[in-house]
């Protein structure tokens, strides 16, 4: 599906009643989230004076095989690990009863994802205090010791492997509920690359496959270019990659949340500021 992006409506400078933690005095920031994730980080955009620009690069669809994750939400664990806001949603389509009345531990990587759970009324008891991945995950004292116990996974299609190899070397059975699925999106930047030139001045990527599908889109012509704008990230993994990627002005956000990505430009602008 061909999806063109918008800048945020004016009307959302006012949006939010808790200042910006910076001016972005006009500048034009790609978002470039999953459509249905998008509209909060853009509102924190215009309320800080930047304007948003989307461009989903991501499409988030429909498991493949569905009734396997359904049947698999639908038994008893010991504990139910949701990987991402994605994870939440997708399992709620599939089973919101079955998670409701399951009696397993909650536990989410990150506070974003809690964040997720708080507002399906799936309140986590597992959140790392710091960090938002599977390496904090791991290291909370009550995922230390699960031999015997059932672990349920939910996440996308694919992923990293880390977080169930761990448990299960741990003594713990996992087993994985795959509740989505990523597919590329379809768009024609060339076409956009005119105005893009003119308008776009700060980049975000929230995973290592929206920075890629980015790059896929793009003409090689016009990669220099963008690779020589500054990008906001949501962690060191996702740092590492895009400066592998030939980024060379990265910040990473603080946490997971659209508040941290807005910190994560905000740092981007002071040190444009300090060079200039």
């Amino acid at each position: 599906m061909s999806q063109r992006p918008e800048a945020a409506p004016a009307s959302d400078r006012a949006a939010g009643g808790t200042p910006a933690p910076c001016d972005l005095a006009g500048r034009g920031v790609l978002v470039t989230r999953p459509a249905a994730q998008a509209e909060g980080l853009c509102r924190l955009i215009a309320a800080a004076g930047g304007r948003a620009l989307r461009l989903p690069t991501i499409e988030i669809e429909p498991p493949a095989d569905p009734a396997a994750a359904t049947t698999l939400l639908a038994q008893r664990w010991d504990v139910v690990i949701f990987i991402s806001r994605n994870a939440v949603d997708g399992a709620l389509a599939l089973a919101p009863e079955a998670l409701r009345s399951g009696g397993a531990k909650l536990a989410a990587v990150g506070r974003a994802t809690a964040g997720a759970m708080d507002q399906a009324g799936l309140p986590p008891t597992l959140v790392p205090g710091a960090g938002f991945d599977s390496e904090a995950l791991l290291a909370l004292p009550a995922l230390d010791a699960v031999a015997g116990q059932r672990v349920l996974i939910v996440r996308g299609e694919g992923g990293r492997a880390l977080l169930g190899e761990t448990l299960a070397a741990r003594g713990a059975e996992v087993r994985y509920a795959e509740v989505y699925r990523r597919a590329a999106a379809t768009v024609d930047v060339a076409a956009l690359l005119p105005a893009w030139r003119e308008e776009l001045h700060l980049l975000t990527a929230t995973s290592d496959a929206v920075l890629d599908n980015l790059l896929a889109l793009l003409p090689p012509a016009a990669q220099p270019w963008l690779k020589g704008l500054p990008l906001a990230v949501l962690g060191p993994r996702n740092a590492e990659t895009a400066r592998s990627r030939g980024f060379a002005q990265v910040a990473v956000a603080p946490d997971t949340s659209d508040h941290g990505m807005l910190r994560a430009l905000c740092t981007l602008v002071g040190q444009q500021a300090r060079r200039a």
